[in-house]
C-alpha cells in the first residue's frame, strides 16, 4: 500500500463500501483529505458521514476498500495522533469533570501534571473552572459537550475528526468552537468535520466532499465549486409584475430578503429573462449572476436533508482508544 501520507494527505479512502445487512451506508467511497485542511463531509442525516468517519477510525471495518490513516491503517497507534469527537455524545457520569479530563489526557499518552495543566487551561477558556469538582452528570448536555470536546483536544492531535460538533450547542459556544478549530488549522493540525448545517461548512471549509444516499455527490475546493455553481443562479431586484420571471429557463424562484433568486434549469441562458423584463416595462434595479451559498449546492445537488441516522450507534470513542469503557458508568 502506498503511504499517503508522504504526499500530504494524512487521510485518504479508496472503493470503500460498507453494508449492513441488505443496507448499504456506504458506496465505492474515494476520499483524500488534505495535510492541514479543514474539510466537511456534507450530507442530509443518513447519508453515511457518521459510517464513512467509524470506518476512517477503524471502528467499523469496510466491506470492500482501503483506508490509510496517518499513513497506515487505522488502530491504536494512529488513532492516539487523531482527536475523535463522535456524533453519540457520553461521558463518564459518576466521574468529576477535572478527573475525567485528566484520565482522557493520561490514556491519550500525556503525563498526569501536564493532563492537570491543560485540563485547567481549556476549562478556564470555555468558562467550566467553576465545574471542574461537579460530577459530569451535573452538567447540562451543552457543558458536557464542551467537555467532551476538551478532551478530544486535550492530547493536541495531529488531526481532528469530529462527527457534527456544533450540533447542540448555542450560538455563542458554536461561535467559540469554530474559532478553536481555526487556531488548531492555524498550528498546522488537520480538521475533517461532518455536519448538515451548511452555515457552518461554508465558514469554516476549505474543502468539500457532499455524499447523499451512500454516494459522493462532488468533491471540490469550496472555492472553486462556488464559481463553477455560480452560473446557475441570478439575484433580482425590480418594481412591477413578477410575471416575466416565470419562463423555460427558471427552474425555481425564492425570496432571499428584498431581492428573488432564480435558479435556472442546466444550460439556460440568463439573458433571455432579462429581455422578457426589459419588454414587459418592468423597472429593473439588480439582475445579477450571484455565487450561490453552499446550502443552495446542497440542495441543487442532494435535494433538501431528510431525517434519519446510520445504522450502528455507541461506544465508538472507547474502542477508537483500544479500550474497554462501555457498561455502567461508561461512554453512552
Amino acid at each position: 500500500m502506498l503511504n499517503s501520507l508522504s504526499n500530504g494527505i494524512p487521510v485518504k479512502l479508496t472503493g470503500v463500501t460498507k453494508r449492513f445487512g441488505s443496507h448499504t451506508a456506504v458506496s465505492a467511497l474515494d476520499l483524500e483529505v488534505p495535510r492541514g485542511s479543514i474539510y466537511g463531509l456534507l450530507g442530509p442525516n443518513g447519508s453515511g458521514k457518521t459510517t464513512t468517519l467509524r470506518i476512517i477510525m477503524g471502528i467499523l471495518l469496510p466491506d470492500e476498500g482501503e483506508v490509510e490513516l496517518m499513513g497506515g491503517a487505522p488502530g491504536v497507534k494512529q488513532n492516539r495522533r487523531v482527536g475523535y469527537l463522535p456524533e453519540e455524545r457520553g461521558v463518564y457520569r459518576k466521574m468529576k469533570v477535572r478527573d475525567l479530563l485528566v484520565f482522557l489526557g493520561e490514556i491519550r499518552g500525556l503525563a498526569r501534571g501536564e493532563a492537570l495543566r491543560r485540563t485547567m487551561e481549556w476549562l478556564d477558556r470555555l468558562d467550566l473552572t467553576d465545574w471542574a469538582d461537579k460530577r459530569t452528570q451535573d452538567l447540562s448536555k451543552g457543558m458536557q459537550q464542551k467537555v467532551q470536546f476538551i478532551g478530544t483536544v486535550l492530547h493536541e492531535p495531529d488531526i481532528l475528526i469530529l462527527d457534527e460538533p456544533f450540533s447542540g450547542l448555542d450560538p455563542i459556544n458554536q461561535e467559540v468552537l469554530e474559532g478553536i478549530v481555526r487556531e488548531f488549522q492555524a498550528r498546522g493540525t488537520t480538521i475533517l468535520f461532518s455536519t448538515h448545517l451548511m452555515d457552518h461548512a461554508e465558514r469554516l471549509c476549505e474543502r468539500v466532499c457532499l455524499i447523499s444516499k451512500a454516494e459522493k455527490v462532488l468533491d471540490s475546493d469550496l472555492k472553486e465549486l462556488k464559481r463553477k455553481e455560480r452560473k446557475g443562479l441570478v439575484a433580482v431586484e425590480f418594481e412591477g409584475s413578477d410575471s416575466w420571471l416565470r419562463g423555460p429557463e427558471v427552474k425555481e424562484i425564492r425570496a432571499v430578503g428584498d431581492a428573488v433568486h432564480l435558479v435556472l434549469k442546466e444550460g439556460a441562458d440568463h439573458q433571455e429573462i432579462l429581455r422578457r423584463g426589459v419588454a414587459a416595462g418592468v423597472r429593473i434595479d439588480l439582475f445579477d449572476l450571484v455565487e450561490p451559498r453552499l446550502h443552495e449546492i446542497f440542495v441543487r445537488h442532494a435535494g433538501d436533508p431528510d431525517n434519519g441516522d446510520d445504522p450502528v450507534a455507541g461506544g465508538e470513542l472507547a474502542r477508537s482508544l483500544g479500550g474497554s469503557m462501555a457498561g455502567e458508568g461508561g461512554i453512552r
